[in-house]
């Protein structure tokens, strides 16, 4: 992502496309000085490349506004319902990206979220910035990483900031798991950096994990916090969902307590659920359908 990325330059629009439809923007921010790695701007400063990818991002959302607010126009001076709140609405976000806010830190009313949806709008993706410190620099004196969170980079505005060592993450991807975890030990880190991105990405995102187990395989499930069993179940098969009969449910502590299924059922501790049961993190489930 370079500067005149909005208007064509590196790989301009077609990364712009790419990135609309994902949930969530990692932003990756050099935060290591090596002579053998070189910069595309000559010098080593992650406020400046984030405030450049952020410009981007903003200058791409205000041509998409532009060319909407184009097309609701005519429908207003047409007197069509609806197309009078709507320009408002995009003059709203006009103004506030103009004024050098990103969407994301808008409070939407309600009625507007199908709009905002709708635009598939850049800068109103939650983002993770991921600092990538180099081998030394994982401890919080490095000056660069220092510079981000003096900024209040990663504070609120559903945006979380991580700190990697890609190099390191290299290493670590070529040991076996008991070298793994005795480098870890050394470094006196509890998670790789690639755990890091993944928490952090869940927590920007809200999301939780479920599992299903059987005699063949077990599985992770991936739902927003507040997902109900249906839902849930539609998550592995749409079947499921239409069909959804009840949820037998246990919790991942509990789980851990009885170390089998057979055994969670003996003791009495699997749950029955109905439609309106909403999903924890950690869950066990079985779902029982009929279609």
């Amino acid at each position: 992502m370079v500067r005149g990325a909005s208007q064509g330059e590196g790989l301009g629009n077609r990364f712009l496309a790419q990135i609309r439809d994902v949930d969530a923007v990692a932003q990756v921010l050099r935060c290591f000085e090596d002579p053998d790695v070189t910069h595309v701007m000559g010098t080593v400063d992650p406020l400046r490349d984030m405030e450049v990818v952020e410009t981007e991002l903003a200058l791409a959302d205000l041509e998409t506004l532009d060319r909407r607010r184009e097309k609701v126009e005519k429908k207003a001076r047409s007197g069509e319902k609806g197309a009078k709140r709507e320009l408002d609405f995009l003059d709203l976000l006009h103004g506030h990206l103009s004024g050098g806010e990103p969407i994301r830190a808008l409070r939407v009313p309600p009625e507007n979220l199908p709009i905002l949806l709708d635009l598939g709008l850049l800068t109103a993706k939650p983002v993770l910035y991921v600092a990538n410190v180099g081998e030394a620099g994982m401890g919080d004196e490095l000056p660069e990483f220092r510079r981000l969170t003096e900024a209040g980079i990663g504070e609120g505005g559903r945006s979380a900031l991580v700190k990697v060592s890609s190099r390191i993450e290299a290493e670590l991807a070529l040991l076996d798991p008991v070298e793994r975890e005795e480098f870890l030990l050394e470094l006196g880190w509890r998670k790789t950096g690639l755990e890091r991105v993944i928490r952090g990405g869940y927590e920007l995102l809200d999301l939780i994990t479920f599992f299903t187990s059987n005699e063949k395989e077990s599985r992770a499930w991936t739902v927003p916090r507040g997902t109900r069993a249906p839902e849930a179940a539609g998550k592995i098969h749409t079947d499921f969902q239409r069909g959804f009969i009840r949820a037998e449910t246990i919790g991942f502590r509990e789980f851990e307590l009885a170390r089998s299924m057979r055994a969670a059922r003996e003791q009495g501790i699997i749950r029955s659920e109905g439609r309106d049961y909403v999903v924890e993190d950690g869950d066990l489930i079985f779902f029982r359908f009929n279609v």
